[in-house]
């Protein structure tokens, strides 16, 4: 997004109480499809507001704080793997919104949205991930830090080092890893970031739900049983939009044509200017790919699936 461009206001955060948990989200609510946005690991709601903005109207957004992230407490059984997180998204879904969902996922958001696409596809419409964390892409120079910080104990010291730099060191070296053009982030949107940084300090809980998502999702590439990831993409039965960053520091983006083989109806889109948030970076290309490749196609479905 240019900076010159005025921007729209992030959405307040809501507090949606469901029978299990309470979640934190941010509505874009201008009318259209219900849809559920899936931060990454380490992120926030706030990842989303513009590409929220950009198909306001289209789609009635809710971005999600998940559980122990964002201003939402941490789970209440310790569950932060992939699958613990889609139950949460889950129970909004079927408690709030009451029908079917677009579901868009970015990074450990997308690993999320496999999960609850293949266990519960009667509640999805569609599936769209940016960057999705999932087996197959080669380990990065910017990424190998991932399976230091998922050994327990020294994951622990790691963290604890890092939060006691900056707020807004932190807020910047996130962007830095993430995007392609670091000046691509407007300089609101990064107060915003460091805000949320700085607001999260005062959390006694930060960085164990950072380390604890970082073992579940490292877990999941080592599963080798009937619910792998490999083995749940191919029991999506509803289209899936795999959209990448060409300069993706810390996903291939070429092995998401592999991926792709394993869905039973996926498309492939790779933004050669793009890092690893291209929402953040490119919303408004995004906005048109996803109504180009998945808009197109989507037919309003009556009522709500039968069962949970």
């Amino acid at each position: 997004m240019s900076q010159a461009e005025e921007l729209r206001p992030a959405p307040p955060r809501e507090e949606v109480w469901l029978a299990d948990r309470m979640l934190s989200v941010r509505r874009v609510a201008e009318g259209g499809t219900p849809t559920v946005m899936i931060h990454g690991l380490g992120g926030s709601s706030l990842n989303w507001t513009d590409l929220a903005w950009d198909l306001a109207g289209r789609l009635d957004t809710w971005a999600v704080d998940l559980p122990g992230f964002g201003a939402s407490p941490p789970p209440r059984d310790g569950d932060y793997s992939p699958a613990g997180q889609a139950r949460a998204v889950l129970e909004l879904i079927t408690e709030r919104i009451g029908r079917p969902v677009h579901i868009f996922g970015n990074s450990m958001g997308g690993a999320i949205a496999v999960q609850l696409a293949a266990r519960a596809g009667r509640w999805v419409r569609s599936v769209t991930m940016i960057s999705p964390a999932l087996p197959g892409g080669k380990i990065t120079r910017s990424n190998v830090h991932l399976p230091v910080i998922a050994v327990p104990g020294i994951g622990e010291r790691i963290l604890r080092r890092y939060l006691r730099s900056s707020p807004e060191f932190r807020a910047r070296a996130t962007i830095d890893v993430c995007f392609a053009d670091p000046r691509r982030m407007h300089p609101e949107r990064l107060a915003e970031a460091v805000a949320e940084v700085t607001r999260r300090d005062s959390l006694t809980y930060v960085g164990d739900a950072f380390a604890q998502s970082t073992r579940g999702l490292m877990a999941t590439f080592l599963e080798r049983g009937p619910d792998r990831p490999t083995e749940l993409m191919k029991r999506v039965d509803k289209p899936v939009l795999l959209i990448y960053g060409r300069k993706d520091q810390l996903v291939d983006p070429l092995g998401g044509y592999k991926l792709a083989s394993l869905f039973p109806d996926a498309r492939v889109v790779v933004i050669p200017d793009s890092g690893h948030v291209a929402q953040m970076e490119h919303p408004e290309l995004v906005a048109t790919t996803w109504r180009n490749l998945i808009g197109s196609r989507a037919a309003e479905p009556v009522g709500a699936p039968g069962g949970d």
